[in-house]
């Protein structure tokens, strides 16, 4: 079983890799090279885009609970800005304050501290992203990494709806200890245990903490790590989820 971090560590973290994104960014030769996780945008316009989405989640946590997501408004200019203003809007709800979040059809709490720990990993995998784009790429810090593929199965997988090919048991094992045991079917992603040592899976996917969140993410191919099983099954999972 992993441990979230705790709410102030969360906060720190958001800090920490927007800081990381920013370094990459401001020590760029080319602010327009393209960004290989993200293809269509260029490192100036990633960074814009955290920018954007920090300031969105700002003002979604100060609004407190709704049915709707927040009204747009004009973002900031700086990134530095935006993620200044997202860890005061956590810190000044607490991490029970409810909000607005477009996780609701999964089990995941529609809090600021879920906000949070959802915002390390959109800070942490840019953060990579934008190390990437100017050739100088870093592992995700192994206690982002591990619960980022805690909260990848909870949020993006619990909200990817019924999954539409045979049911299958798929196995995701990190060289740090903790595994994670999924069940596939028509009623989505069912987790079976935090630790699915010796489980019996149809395919597993093995390798660090940051690469298999990266290979979540599809920031790095899959087919390089450590492989049991039906290799075309996991090609339709990491392919399935909606990373939009």
């Amino acid at each position: 079983m992993t441990q979230t971090p705790s709410f102030e560590d969360l906060l720190a973290l958001i800090e920490e890799r927007s800081t990381a994104l920013g370094a990459a960014v401001a020590g760029a030769p080319d602010p327009e090279v393209r960004v290989p996780g993200c293809p269509d945008w260029s490192l100036r316009q990633l960074a814009e885009h955290l920018t954007e989405v920090q300031h969105f989640w700002s003002v979604a946590v100060s609004a407190g609970p709704g049915t709707e997501p927040p009204a747009d408004t004009a973002p900031p200019v700086r990134l530095a800005e935006a993620t200044g203003d997202l860890v005061a809007a956590l810190r000044k709800s607490g991490p029970d304050a409810g909000c607005w979040a477009w996780w609701e059809s999964t089990a995941a709490p529609r809090t600021a501290a879920a906000v949070a720990r959802h915002q390390v990993q959109e800070a942490a995998v840019h953060a990579y992203d934008a190390q990437a784009a100017v050739g100088a790429p870093q592992p995700v810090p192994t206690a982002v990494a591990l619960d980022g593929i805690a909260e990848f199965v909870a949020v993006t997988l619990g909200s990817s709806g019924a999954w539409p090919h045979p049911a299958a048991r798929i196995g995701l094992h990190t060289a740090e200890g903790p595994s994670w045991l999924l069940e596939l079917g028509h009623r989505g992603v069912r987790p079976l245990g935090a630790d699915a040592d010796g489980a019996a899976t149809d395919a597993a996917l093995h390798g660090t903490a940051s690469e298999l969140l990266l290979a979540l993410y599809v920031r790095l191919p899959w087919e390089g790590l450590r492989v049991e099983g039906d290799r075309a099954l996991l090609g339709h999972f990491l392919e399935w989820p909606s990373l939009d």
